[in-house]
């Protein structure tokens, strides 16, 4: 499982284990502070943010000279990018300002137990199978002649799927066609879902985008194969095509290039 769709809703599995294991902590908290120590109840609110802000901070510190050049996107949390032990200090630093009795800290050791138990249990069940072999099935490209995403074996690709009625789609195109036009070691290919080719030409031109390798999946059939159910998702695939990771959801310049080295460090 890649991701899970709730209603109109599509999360990536690792971030729906990390929304419903935040919810487990706050209701957990919620329960003990009446029943323990109220000063609970405070600490857990506190200690979320403190979290958050921290887990975001130590990614951003991680990646700084990637952020020095677009210091606007520290805020572009939907992306993702957290850094875990840096959230875990955040936590632990409230913990050592709020806690003042013993009850009080067993019952916050109790709510981040559970809460980091659901996320690791929710992350386990919807853990993406990987593996897959490219479909072998020929698409048009947009400017050239049927291919299919099993021919580019023998180096590294990055597939992304998209359409240009997708916002988040749109709002990492630049930065797919920036490294696309910069790396050689691996191939890019844009698999557009379901748009005929004139309306994907006019979102080209408006948006002043240079794609290689755009492939027309009509039927989504490249969307089915993986079992993708929203948009947009980048997939990374091994030199044997077979598929290595998968980013469901608008991808950071980390996130990209965290997936483009793991490719190259395992051919």
């Amino acid at each position: 499982m890649n991701a899970v769709s709730i209603g109109p809703l599509v999360f990536a599995s690792d971030r729906l284990a990390a929304i419903l294991g935040v919810f487990a902590f706050m209701i957990t908290a919620t329960i003990l502070a009446r029943r323990m120590d109220r000063a609970i109840s405070a600490w857990a609110s506190w200690a979320l943010v403190a979290g958050l802000v921290a887990a975001r901070l130590g990614h951003v510190g991680l990646h700084w000279h990637s952020f020095a050049g677009e210091p606007w996107r520290v805020f572009a949390i939907w992306q993702g990018g957290f850094e875990p032990l840096a959230g875990l200090a955040g936590v632990l630093l409230v913990s050592a300002l709020m806690i003042r009795s013993s009850l009080a800290g067993l019952g916050a050791a109790a709510a981040l137990g559970i809460g980091l138990f659901v996320w690791a249990g929710v992350g386990a069940l919807t853990k993406a199978t990987l593996g897959q072999p490219a479909p072998a099935v020929a698409l048009q490209q947009l400017d050239g002649l049927p291919m299919a995403i099993s021919d580019v074996a023998g180096k590294p690709a990055i597939v992304n799927i998209w359409a240009s009625w997708c916002p988040p789609c749109r709002r990492e195109m630049p930065l797919l066609a920036e490294v696309a036009a910069s790396r050689t070691d691996v191939t890019f290919l844009f698999v557009n879902q379901g748009e005929e080719a004139d309306k994907i030409r006019s979102y080209l031109a408006r948006d002043r985008l240079s794609l290689n390798s755009i492939l027309l999946d009509r039927s989504m059939q490249v969307a089915r194969h993986y079992g993708v159910p929203g948009l947009p998702v980048t997939l990374f695939l091994r030199a044997d095509g077979a598929l290595a990771s998968m980013h469901v959801g608008e991808i950071s310049r980390e996130a990209l290039s965290a997936g483009i080295d793991r490719l190259a460090g395992a051919r």
